[in-house]
């Protein structure tokens, strides 16, 4: 009978150590989980501040490119009014020009005013950059046909006479030339 006594007081040592240890195991974990815890804290801290970094960089790139688009938009309205400004201050010499000749009675005098008004009109077009279209050949990019005449004297395709002169900046056509064309 001893020895049921000694294996059952046993027992009871072995419990009431486990139940010792078993606390210390659960403060083990328990300082495990809070230190996990405190790490994740932390990390979703690194990351909440990273997330607004990125955020505030986003709003800011956001705000420089709606700041960009709008002086863009004033940038080409102030070009296209400087350009009609300065394609309007080489045509008033043309106007004062003509103004002058439209005083005078002399017929010579006019007639000179206006040859003299012709080529300051030609020397502003070449400031410009605008070029008259040749009319020597028909070209349809560059000519518009008001009419056609059969006629053996000229070639085929020929431009036989201008009605009206027609313009060009580099490659965009300003006003076709109104020609008659031949054959």
């Amino acid at each position: 009978m001893e020895e049921t006594k000694t294996a059952a007081g046993a027992e009871e040592v072995m419990k009431e150590e486990a139940q010792k240890e078993t606390p210390k195991a659960d403060k083990k974990k328990a300082k495990k989980q809070d230190t996990e815890i405190a790490e994740l804290q932390k990390k979703l801290e690194e990351k909440s501040a990273e997330c607004e970094a990125c955020n505030d960089k986003y709003m800011r790139m956001m705000a420089e490119y709606d700041n960009f688009r709008k002086r863009s938009v004033k940038e080409k309205e102030g070009v296209y009014a400087d350009a009609y400004s300065d394609c309007i201050a080489n045509l008033l010499p043309i106007l004062d020009n003509l103004e002058r000749a439209s005083k005078s009675d002399n017929v010579e005098a006019v007639t000179k005013g206006l040859e003299m008004t012709v080529k300051a009109f030609d020397d502003a077009m070449e400031k410009m950059g605008v070029t008259e279209i040749e009319c020597k050949v028909f070209d349809p990019n560059l000519h518009n046909a008001v009419m056609h005449v059969e006629d053996e004297q000229f070639g085929e395709g020929e431009i036989v006479e201008v009605f009206q002169k027609g313009y060009c900046k580099g490659d965009k056509v300003i006003r076709y030339a109104m020609v008659k064309v031949a054959n």
